[in-house]
């Protein structure tokens, strides 16, 4: 993409256009790697064997820690790096790239070999029963132990690509990695017999393959683009910048994925069947969430962008644009899963004390996706502008301060449905909290 048409999409392009063209891709390329996640879930499903499906639902969350790390280097460097580029400081980008690409492949490095040393204690700690202990340690060995890199790698470089207004291959190459992990996963799941292991090798090579699309896109823009994977360019000055609005993203994903630990933990205490049963619907709960993630991912660049050149109406719209939109897209899967939660949980397994449970359990989770979705905008958006101590501040008490001990009283009260209605209680208190703390950084900005 041309400085033209980047410059154009930044500052002069009607609102609906302009987070269109950047999240929308952003948007596709989140559904497709839903549906590889929902694609692991269906195949091993299919198997019909529970105990499968608790040992990938044991194992996801910790997986998705690296989301966390993604977002810390990933969010927090195309944010800071977006906000240089409206403030005419483009020549600090290539900084800011390098520092983020190193410095996550060498904390990705440590969080995979202590998974590895740990393995054991971990998937105990995690839950996991004699049952399903040896295929939950296969699974781990092939997502995090050797797809750690690849996969943390994929999502900063994405990232990046995003905050230039390259969004069409940053889109590209997450789609690569989930379209490779659909075609392999029934090849060698059924194909070759691996049975279980496949879909945990279909992921991790999926996610290898989608970094090597990565690094030849950016070998491709060399001379074309301010960012910089240059180990020559790396700085370690730009670090605290980075991390004060990265933190916010990485505690957002890393204290979710501590509250899915914690619901999976107390969920194992009910059987296998009810963590398989919980498994399968937080895969199928993640596709409004992550179509807000993709519009999230989407604007963020708009936001930094027009906060750093003091266009504070644009911005605003933009933000409101994206919060409404994201709202109705959350109301209509609302209405389709209280509708059809039966045939849903019934594709995916066949056994059916699981599929009456998810049913509950679906109908359930989708009412707190409406809250969630606008919560999680209102945040993002704050980091967009480099809000990071205000972001941080709402992710703490939203995922942290409110969730796990709301989940563990919520259980000892009400037991495993409980667990289940605690998000709805959670966005609820935290709507007024997140509005409250925009509106008072919108009154400083307008001041």
């Amino acid at each position: 993409m041309s400085y033209v048409s980047e410059k154009e999409i930044f500052e002069t392009m009607p609102v609906q256009k302009a987070v269109s063209a950047l999240a929308i891709p952003t948007i596709i390329s989140q559904i497709v790697s839903i549906i590889y996640n929902l694609a692991d879930t269906f195949f091993i499903g299919q198997l019909g064997n529970p105990y499968m499906v608790a040992a990938a639902t044991l194992v996801y969350p910790w997986f998705s820690l690296l989301t966390a790390l993604g977002n810390l280097f990933g969010i927090g460097g195309s944010s800071l790096a977006s906000r240089l580029l409206g403030a005419k400081r483009e020549n600090e980008v290539r900084y800011v790239s390098s520092f983020c690409f190193y410095g996550g492949i060498g904390v990705t490095f440590f969080f995979s070999l202590l998974s590895f040393l740990f393995q054991k204690p971990l998937l105990i700690f995690l839950g996991a029963s004699e049952e399903n202990m040896v295929y939950a340690s296969s699974y781990l060995l092939w997502v995090v132990v050797l797809g750690g890199i690849p996969t943390m790698m994929s999502m900063t470089l994405a990232h990046f690509l995003r905050s230039e207004g390259h969004a069409k291959p940053a889109s590209m190459g997450m789609m690569l990695g989930g379209i490779l992990n659909m075609i392999l996963d029934p090849i060698l799941i059924y194909g070759l017999r691996m049975g279980f292991m496949g879909a945990a090798v279909a992921t991790g090579f999926s996610n290898f393959v989608s970094m090597l699309f990565f690094l030849i896109y950016f070998r491709k823009l060399r001379g074309k683009t301010e960012l910089s994977l240059s180990t020559g360019h790396f700085r370690i000055q730009f670090a605290g910048d980075v991390f004060s609005v990265g933190i916010a993203s990485a505690l957002t994903a890393g204290l979710a994925n501590l509250s899915n630990m914690t619901i999976v933990r107390l969920a194992s205490e009910y059987g296998d069947v009810s963590v398989a049963a919980y498994g399968i619907v937080k895969k199928i709960d993640m596709f409004p969430l992550g179509i807000s993630m993709g519009l999230c991912q989407g604007f963020m660049p708009l936001v930094g962008y027009n906060y750093a050149s003091k266009n504070y109406m644009r911005m605003r719209e933009v933000s409101v644009f994206s919060w409404r939109t994201a709202l109705v897209i959350a109301l209509c899967f609302v209405g389709c899963y209280v509708g059809m939660a039966p045939s849903l949980m019934q594709s995916f397994i066949r056994d059916m004390q699981t599929s009456l449970l998810g049913t509950s359990f679906l109908r359930i989770a989708c009412l707190a996706v409406p809250l969630t979705s606008v919560n999680a905008l209102i945040i993002y958006t704050l980091q967009a502008m480099g809000k990071g101590v205000q972001a941080t501040i709402l992710t703490l008490c939203r995922q942290g301060l409110l969730n796990i001990p709301l989940l563990i009283l919520m259980n000892r009260i009400f037991g495993l449905y409980g667990m289940i209605w605690t998000q709805l209680v959670i966005e609820s208190l935290m709507l007024p909290a997140t509005l409250g703390m925009y509106m008072a950084t919108w009154r400083k900005l307008k001041g």
